[in-house]
């Protein structure tokens, strides 16, 4: 079996499913060309912990964390089978890592179902998630993802979902595309110029050198993810970058794939 890329998705609002003026046939294009899994393991910005947690579900719930949203989106259902033998995988390779990790019946919150709604729409690959820890660093999720890089070889797929730049404060939902604050790119630009050149260390430091890093992530549990789909890359991956825009103003869509040896 080929070794499969990591990937990092910026999801979204979730109404990315629902709303036309979002690009959600973009998730479905990124999926077609991509080797389809057996299985997937999401690192969700929207399930923190303190210490990793995965979650071994086997028929995991459709969780709506969100408000005052329109009715149809909480009537939608994800219903994937879980994978709970890949969470109990995972929890093993974090244990080697010298990583404490536990296990809970956790269902898939929207930055988990949302994505695999447009790029898988049948639901017929398992999910597991495993929790972030919004008080950790980025080294601490490129750690686990250098834990977890073992499963690209049986057929998991490890995705982070977050978003690329999260500033909610600053967003305008009025605006358009063409709206977007300057130094969103700016932020962008010197993210993706450091990831193509994998300077792993610059990356980690993000908050220190990157321009704009607190402007674009007053907290940064939205980027964290991507250090996790960094780190269970391999040294020389092959980056490929999806780009889809900025909305409402601060919040820039842009999905990496990290590719492997075959």
């Amino acid at each position: 079996m080929s070794r499969l890329p990591s990937v990092y998705l910026s999801h979204g609002a979730p109404t990315l499913p629902i709303d036309p003026s979002l690009p959600s046939a973009e998730f479905a294009s990124l999926a077609q060309h991509l080797p389809r899994p057996r299985a997937i393991l999401m690192l969700s910005a929207h399930w923190g912990t303190l210490a990793p947690v995965a979650s071994t579900a086997e028929k995991p719930e459709t969780i709506h964390d969100f408000y005052g949203f329109p009715r149809a989106l909480y009537e939608i259902q994800y219903p994937a089978p879980g994978a709970p033998e890949v969470a109990q995988q995972a929890v093993a390779l974090l244990a080697e890592a010298g990583i404490a990790a536990g296990t809970e019946t956790h269902g898939l919150d929207h930055g988990a179902w949302v994505p695999m709604l447009l790029m898988f729409p049948h639901a017929d690959i398992p999910v597991a998630q495993l929790s972030i820890q919004p008080r950790m660093d980025a080294a601490h999720h490129y750690k686990i993802g250098r834990a977890l890089r073992p499963l690209r070889d049986s057929g998991v797929m490890v995705i982070g979902s977050g978003q690329i730049t999260h500033n909610l404060r600053a967003a305008d939902f009025s605006a358009r595309p063409e709206d977007a604050d300057p130094r969103v790119d700016e932020f962008t630009d010197w993210f993706e110029a450091k990831l193509a050149e994998r300077d792993v260390d610059a990356l980690l430091d993000y908050r220190r050198q990157a321009p704009h890093a607190v402007l674009m992530h007053p907290t940064d549990e939205h980027l964290l993810p991507v250090f996790s789909a960094l780190g269970a890359a391999d040294d020389d991956y092959t980056l490929e970058i999806q780009s889809l825009g900025t909305y409402q103003r601060s919040l820039a869509m842009t999905n990496y794939v990290f590719g492997g040896a075959n």
